[in-house]
């Protein structure tokens, strides 16, 4: 860099020598490498960004007058920099280039508004790795012959780089670094056949190398780069006489056929020379095997045949073709040798062709038994398949077309001439009664040839009919209802079965059999199910019979059928009622209920309506048609509006009802119903007297209850017992002798509970004294009063602790009266009870006893 002189401009002298007091302003020198002054051997990167303050003019004024800063450039050039004029500041506004310009001139000037100084500067503008290597004299392409030696060098290549130092130096070296063929030099850029590799014309006309450039790398905008470029090399190989020829659409396969003319070209074959870049002429030649009877064109290869095909010997003949290449001298050079298949070929002019025993034949028949065993031959058919033609042309399939999977031909494949075998495959289909005949088409069709001639035969089977069905009944079961009143011998149900075979195979016998069967009888002919001519049937005994039938053929071969035989109820049993004479209690409000049974099986004959056929006076009581319920008329709500009915006062009422069926016709029967009245507030006065009046109708309802107390009663006395027994050993266990010495008192309380439980029992029957009627029922009122009722077995004494000092009621009916009874002194009142009430009363106490006796022995 060199530094311009100070040039004074003409103004600057003028005031100079005008004025001699003003001094004219000048920069600093700072020097090199300050960014601060004149611009003094300063240099700028070329990547400096655009905008970027650079540098800053400095300089001052002898007398102290403010100062501005200027800066300019040569109108050919750019204009680079601006300033600040006060401050100074220069900033870059363009992109700097090194490789286009390397040093930037500009005239900077200071001024004091008098005097202006102007200096003429240059900045230098040093290098950045922004170029990339770029090869030169591209496209690279180079011819090779394939001999070329290994390791021989090929080409070279050049790239050059505008950076200095380390960006602009290059290096190359190849893209596909597993190259086996190619190989660079990485600083001279010269490409070599890589050691021990060949080329081969043959197998690749072309390769394309690409070569890589890369530079040093450097400092670009801060960062370290390293630019390359690529260059592709076409090496095309170049052909040498150093292949052999080859023959073209191998492997050769010629045919004559029968009808073809002596001298006909029958193939020709195509050889080339191996080096294809420079080719030889071929001349070709028949080696052996032709015998005679074939020749081959040197130049076109095309070979013929020279004799009538009817005169050929052979049907396949392997000719031996050589091929040698003639250089441009004229001297042979490489040969080659090709096999060459001819086939003699018959012409397709036969179809297949079916014979029987006595020609050719296309209907064949035949008899057999429906289902023959799986596998069998049919005997009885003797076919025989031939085609006259020869090789492939007398090659044909066989098959059936028809009902299929029934038959089976053997062979499928045939080729001239065979034996037709039919097998059976499946024996089920040949059934008889399906079809009594079955009916094929054998078809024989050719396989490789594009006529595919073909030819039928119609095969025919009558099938003979065997015993191979069983009799099958049109259902599984059948049903018949028939009145019980049918008389002996009548129709019950006719049952079919059909067997399908034929003549006597085809007939069924009918039998009958079963534990319920004992009173049927069938037709073993035409399957008619009647009764027995003695049977005696009764829907009620027996509503319904169940029994099976079978058909049978000759053979035994049969099947069951069911039949169910319901007998239709006819109404032919009477209502009846437990007893002709019934004795009801009747509370008043609460009605009572008679009830008939009828010994018909089924509805309505079995529905009894019931009804009151005569009572005096008739306007007591109603009776409910459906359910038997006699109530007493919605106006007789009390013992005395029942009394003012009658003027004797008489509480007991006989009437006659009826029970009558629904059936058709209908039947009735009639009883006499004994009522007698009492009122709830009689009820009331004992609980006791309560029970044995509703128990009065249904003794077994009053023991039934008695039973289950006394059970409750036991069961509670055995746990008590039982829990007594177990701490009582226990005790004795772990102190045996204080047990002995410090015996308990027996526990009076529960003594006196137990005595207290038996007098409440006793207590509460001792409440009444019931009087019954007479047993006959046909005692007035007057008598049943005066008749004194059986005594009960007297009760136990109660206890003592606990006298009964309650009054005595007896439980008014129609045959007793409401009387109070003095309290009785006696310990051991006598009390007048039902026979059944004592006696369980009794049994009762002698419980009690028993077990109060046990706890006393365990206490």
């Amino acid at each position: 860099m060199r530094r311009s002189p100070r040039v004074p401009l003409a103004l600057g002298l003028l005031h100079f020598c005008l004025a001699q007091a003003n001094f004219a302003p000048h920069f600093f020198d700072n020097g090199a490498g300050s960014t601060n002054g004149n611009m003094a051997l300063f240099s700028l990167p070329e990547d400096t960004p655009v905008g970027s303050h650079v540098y800053t003019l400095n300089g001052t004024d002898p007398e102290g007058d403010p100062i501005s800063y200027h800066i300019s450039f040569e109108p050919s050039t750019r204009s680079v920099f601006s300033v600040d004029p006060h401050l100074g500041d220069i900033t870059l506004v363009e992109e700097l280039d090194r490789e286009r310009e390397d040093e930037i001139e500009a005239i900077i000037s200071i001024s004091d508004g008098l005097n202006l100084v102007a200096e003429k500067v240059v900045i230098l503008v040093t290098d950045a790795n922004d170029e990339a290597p770029r090869f030169v004299q591209e496209p690279y392409v180079v011819l090779v012959p394939e001999d070329a030696p290994s390791g021989s060098s090929i080409f070279k290549v050049h790239a050059v780089d505008k950076d200095t130092g380390s960006g602009g130096s290059v290096t190359y070296f190849l893209q596909n670094l597993h190259s086996t063929k190619f190989t660079v030099d990485r600083h001279s850029g010269v490409l070599r056949l890589q050691a021990g590799a060949t080329l081969d014309y043959e197998k690749s006309r072309a390769h394309f190398v690409t070569i890589v450039a890369k530079d040093g790398g450097g400092r670009l905008r801060g960062t370290d780069v390293v630019f390359s470029a690529t260059a592709t090399v076409t090496v095309n190989i170049e052909d040498v006489q150093d292949t052999a020829p080859f023959f073209v659409g191998t492997p050769y396969y010629g045919y004559v056929y029968e009808d073809t003319l002596p001298g006909s070209e029958v193939l020709t074959v195509v050889a080339m020379d191996g080096d294809r870049g420079r080719p030889n002429h071929v001349l070709y030649r028949l080696v052996n095997g032709s015998d005679g009877a074939f020749e081959i064109n040197e130049t076109s290869g095309a070979i013929s045949v020279l004799q009538n095909p009817a005169q050929l010997r052979k049907e396949v003949y392997e000719l031996h073709v050589q091929v040698t290449e003639v250089s441009s001298a004229g001297s042979p050079a490489a040969q080659a040798m090709v096999p060459v298949t001819i086939r003699i070929v018959d012409l397709n002019n036969h179809p297949p062709t079916f014979y029987g025993e006595n020609g050719p034949q296309n209907r064949f028949e035949l008899s057999m038994y429906e289902h023959p065993p799986q596998g069998e031959v049919l005997r009885g058919l003797k076919i025989t398949v031939n085609d006259s033609d020869q090789g492939a042309n007398a090659k044909f399939n066989l098959r059936l077309v028809g009902p299929g999977g029934i038959f089976r031909v053997v062979p499928q494949t045939v080729l001239n001439e065979a034996q037709v075998t039919i097998i059976v495959e499946n024996s089920a289909a040949i059934d008889f009664e399906k079809s009594k005949v079955l009916t094929f088409k054998l078809l024989a069709i050719e396989v490789n040839t594009p006529e595919k001639f073909s030819s039928t035969a119609d095969i025919v089977i009558q099938l003979l009919d065997t015993n191979d069905n069983v009799p099958k009944f049109t259902s599984h079961y059948y049903i018949a209802r028939i009145p019980e009143n049918a008389p002996g011998g009548s129709n019950v149900v006719a049952v079919t079965a059909v067997d399908p075979d034929t003549g006597p195979w085809g007939k069924v016998r009918y039998s009958i059999y079963g534990a319920e069967a004992d009173k049927f009888l069938i037709n073993p002919s035409t399957g008619l199910i009647y009764t027995q001519p003695w049977a005696n049937l009764d829907a009620e005994d027996t509503a319904r019979y169940n029994f099976y039938v079978k058909a049978e053929d000759v053979e035994g071969r049969h099947s069951l059928a069911e039949v169910f035989v319901t007998l239709l109820d006819v109404n032919d049993h009477y209502p009846r009622f437990g007893k002709s004479i019934q004795e009801k209690t009747m509370v008043l409000g609460t009605p009572v209920k008679i009830e008939a049974t009828d010994q018909d099986a089924e509805e309505p004959n079995n529905l009894v309506d019931y009804s009151i056929t005569h009572s005096e006076p008739a306007n007591v009581f109603d009776i409910d048609a459906h359910t038997g319920e006699i109530r007493l008329k919605n106006s007789i709500r009390s013992l005395d509006a029942l009394h003012n009915i009658t003027s004797n006062g008489d509480y007991t009422w006989s009437l006659e009802v009826q029970a009558k069926d629904r059936g058709s016709p209908s039947f009735s029967t009639t009883a006499l119903l004994k009522i007698d009245i009492t009122d709830t507030e009689t009820l009331s006065r004992g609980s006791m007297a309560a029970f044995l009046i509703q128990a009065k109708d249904n003794p077994m309802k009053a023991v039934g209850v008695l039973a289950g107390v006394m059970a409750i009663v036991v069961a509670i006395t055995v746990l008590i017992s039982t829990a007594t027994f177990w701490r009582n050993k226990k005790s004795n266990k772990v102190l045996p002798v204080r047990r002995m010495l410090r015996r308990r008192p027996s526990p009076t309380p529960r003594t006196v509970r137990l005595e207290w439980l038996k007098f409440r029992k006793a207590k509460a029957a001792t409440k009444f004294i019931l009087k019954e009627d007479c047993p006959s029922g046909n005692c007035s009122n007057s008598s049943a009063r005066a008749t004194k009722p059986p005594s009960a077995p007297a009760l136990p004494p109660p206890p003592r602790t606990a006298p009964s000092t309650v009054a005595q009621w007896t439980v008014p009916t129609v045959s007793g009266s409401l009387t109070p009874q003095e309290p009785q002194q006696s310990p051991r009142p006598k009390t007048l009870e039902s026979p059944v009430q004592s006696t369980l009363v009794s049994e009762l106490k002698q419980k009690f006893e028993k077990k109060s006796s046990q706890n006393k022995a365990y206490l």
